[in-house]
């Protein structure tokens, strides 16, 4: 057979919701400057899909920052792998920052988060060893463990209960293997919002021999005293072994970092392949990351307009009856019954008819028969535009009970 032929024929749905979808609900194409309001489909409507949580995507001064940085050094410098020709001075001193920053011995830059992720977990374990992870990883933790080559076992989200079946499995395996264990977790899980139980997750230790390994996207910047992340807001930051962070969220850039002792640090700059074998993090971003750094470092003003505008948000839904589960972060899931027929309707009378864009989440992501209405509120959001959206909501309430009645 035809590889090409192959992959068409096994399209059948995927395709069928392609064409009714793309350019709409899948691949919007979102017009106008990067805020709470913004362009889609012609019309202005109130944004609530941007991962970006301290607002920093249009702010002024940020902006002024990375365009003298874009000026002084272009795109392209440093050229290559760190490596080979890529490390520079800046990238050192964004390292040592970011680990004192999170009070960690050492850090590394990485050039991307999802790619830096896979590499990490390729580089900690081999087959002797087992990785015990968290039902909901997000996708870059598990494409990383589905490369390991040794045994892997899941435990039911944030279940305490499960997980400790789960290392007890993991611990036969290894006195046959005499290799070692990673568990992986989560901050902040990025559809439901909630927390990883980080703090039950050490307490473990007591019983069993593991290091664990943080990926903290949506935590970095919106939690801990200064942002430093879900592990200073549980107080259990010395516990955690590995800790990572994206730039993709608080920073509103690209690039990541990974913060641990000064030899595992030695060790994974080493042997992350996608770090090897890539382009080191271009200057302009470097130099916008040391200066984000900086104003978390230096005020909690962005952090506090982002809660205020979490708390408001977050209330305001739950007054009217809308239900967002067990949500301890700034992400706020509202869910509802439906297909994803519903989910269709929905999204577009609150986009087209109201100026409300929020995204969508259904099967295969969450079980059949529920809908996440996906709200990601910023510090650039004003009250005005929670008090505009809580009123959409309850407008939508008819429409929604009826259509869900069907």
């Amino acid at each position: 057979m035809d590889l090409f032929d192959k992959i068409t024929n096994k399209q059948g749905p995927l395709k069928d919701y392609a064409l009714s979808s793309e350019g709409y609900y899948m691949f919007p194409k979102l017009e106008g400057d990067l805020g709470p309001r913004m362009q889609f489909n012609g019309k202005e409507v109130i944004m609530w899909s941007l991962n970006d949580y301290l607002g920093l995507a249009n702010n002024p001064e940020v902006r002024k920052r990375d365009t003298e940085a874009t000026a002084k050094w272009g795109l392209a410098y440093p050229m290559g792998s760190r490596m080979m020709s890529g490390h520079t001075t800046k990238h050192e001193q964004f390292q040592n920052e970011i680990a004192a920053f999170e009070n960690k011995e050492a850090a590394f830059l990485l050039n991307y988060g999802y790619q830096g992720v896979i590499s990490i977990i390729q580089s900690l374990v081999d087959r002797h060893d087992v990785i015990v992870y968290d039902y909901e990883s997000h996708a870059c933790i598990v494409d990383g463990v589905s490369l390991h080559l040794g045994k892997r076992f899941v435990y039911e989200h944030n279940d305490m209960d499960s997980l400790k079946k789960a290392l007890e499995r993991a611990q036969k395996v290894i006195d046959e293997t005499g290799g070692a264990i990673l568990v992986i977790s989560e901050g902040v899980f990025g559809m439901r919002g909630d927390q990883g139980k980080l703090k039950e997750i050490v307490a473990l230790k007591k019983e069993f021999n593991f290091r664990i390994f943080i990926d903290d996207a949506h935590g970095f910047g919106t939690m801990g005293p200064q942002g430093q992340g879900c592990s200073f807001e549980q107080g259990v930051q010395d516990e955690i072994d590995i800790y990572f962070a994206t730039f993709a969220k608080s920073f509103a850039s690209i690039g990541a970092f990974v913060a641990s002792t000064k030899e595992i640090i030695l060790h994974l700059q080493y042997t992350m392949r996608s770090q090897i074998f890539a382009k080191s993090l271009p200057m302009p971003m470097v130099e916008g990351a040391l200066y984000k750094l900086k104003l978390l470092r230096e005020s909690t003003e962005h952090k506090d307009k982002l809660w205020k505008i979490v708390n408001a948000l977050q209330t305001g839904l739950t007054k009217i009856g809308y239900d967002i589960g067990i949500t301890n972060s700034a992400v706020t899931p509202v869910y509802i019954k439906g297909s994803i027929e519903d989910a269709r309707k929905i999204v577009k009378e609150m986009r087209e008819k109201y100026g409300v864009f929020t995204s969508m989440v259904v099967y295969p992501v969450i079980p059949k028969g529920m809908i996440i209405l996906r709200i990601i509120p910023t510090a650039a959001h004003r009250i005005k535009d929670v008090e505009e959206t809580i009123t959409v909501f309850e407008k939508m309430k008819p429409f929604i009970e009826n259509l869900t009645k069907q």
